[in-house]
């Protein structure tokens, strides 16, 4: 069983299976066609991710398609600031709200965001230096570490890897050490293996079924499954949306071999997914398996 997760002084943990974390898009690009540029909608799309199971909300202002351009900071922020501020108010009150996940990678966005709210830093810029890790500890968020190779938004579909695991092996050892001398917590770290980020299909599909090895680490994984490239090259369906079901059989192979959450667009299938594998495998042997 992974450890528990520290964030904004709480702890979060995985006794009773895998966290579902339920994707809002504050953009009109989204490679899924899910996102709008709109705070209110934004919110009751949280809302509704909520109501259907989900545990963390993962809030992200900018597509992390590469045939788009990049938007600047300050439209980050601007996107980004109102959804935060509706979400405090909205979940502020309740006893048991869901984790708020800000997703950027940029430091003057963290710098300027965290102040307002946020559970989780997810950085899908591979943590080039310290800064995201020094405002994490800073404000008591956690950080999700994601394994890629050079800056977001550009293309790196040209790269390849002797052993796909062994670059992940050192790569999390080199980071995590980054994170922790920057005054992070390690109990406020999250892996990621960057499913689709800077790896080809058979890359991907090494570390679905070697995902187990990076419990060296003893850190919770997520597996951003949704939809993914992958999927779409295993099954040959080019269209995003169409992907649930092998979305569905990811999720699976992961919890098998321990992932502690799962980035998803659709809640209701991850839930009812995660449900079944326990029922089948029964708690008691779910829980030894995954410990």
């Amino acid at each position: 069983m992974p450890p528990s997760l520290l964030t904004r002084g709480r702890h979060h943990d995985f006794h009773d299976g895998p966290l579902i974390m339920g994707i809002v898009n504050i953009n009109d690009d989204s490679f899924s066609r899910d996102g709008r540029i709109d705070p209110a909608w934004a919110l009751r799309r949280a809302v509704q991710l909520r109501e259907e199971g989900a545990h963390i909300i993962d809030i992200g202002a900018e597509s992390a398609r590469t045939n788009r351009p990049a938007i600047s900071e300050d439209e980050e922020i601007g996107r980004l600031l109102p959804v935060v501020g509706h979400f405090v108010r909205t979940f502020g009150g309740h006893s048991n709200p869901p984790l708020l996940s800000i997703n950027t990678w940029r430091p003057a966005v963290a710098e300027a965001v965290l102040p307002s709210g946020g559970d989780i830093l997810n950085d899908m810029g591979g943590l080039p230096d310290d800064r995201n890790a020094r405002l994490c500890s800073v404000h008591g968020a956690a950080l999700l570490i994601m394994h890629t190779i050079g800056m977001p938004k550009v293309s790196h579909a040209h790269v390849s890897y002797p052993d796909v695991m062994e670059t992940l092996d050192t790569f999390f050892e080199e980071k995590i050490a980054l994170a922790c001398a920057a005054g992070l917590s390690r109990s406020a770290l999250i892996l990621d293996p960057g499913i689709d980020f800077a790896k080809q299909v058979a890359d991907n599909l090494t570390i679905y079924g070697h995902l187990a090895r990076l419990h060296r680490f003893n850190l919770p994984i997520l597996l951003p499954i949704s939809r993914k490239s992958v999927i779409g090259g295993v099954l040959g369906i080019r269209d995003p949306v169409e992907r649930d079901h092998g979305t569905a059989a990811c999720l699976v192979s992961g919890m098998l071999r321990g992932a502690a959450i799962f980035r998803v667009h659709n809640v209701v299938m991850a839930r009812q997914t995660i449900a079944t594998v326990k029922a089948v495998m029964g708690g008691s042997r779910w829980m030894k398996a995954n410990c």
